[in-house]
């Protein structure tokens, strides 16, 4: 992070939200973060963009015979 470490609560949240960048399906997140309800895991695995668009390219059949 800018100007100083990461903390714990930070590295939880990305090791999350590259999971579910990676393809991670929910009950995956769910196990993996310990939590009980998807509202609570929204707030840490947070999607970006890019990689919703990498990910989605992926599944395209048009996209994958290029």
């Amino acid at each position: 992070m800018p100007g100083g470490a990461w903390t714990l609560h930070q590295v939880r949240h990305s090791a999350l939200t590259h999971a579910a960048e990676d393809g991670a399906n929910t009950s995956t997140l769910l196990a993996y973060s310990g939590h009980t309800s998807v509202a609570s895991l929204a707030r840490y695995a947070s999607v970006f963009p890019e990689a919703l668009v990498h990910w989605q390219e992926g599944r395209d059949p048009a996209t994958r015979r290029r």
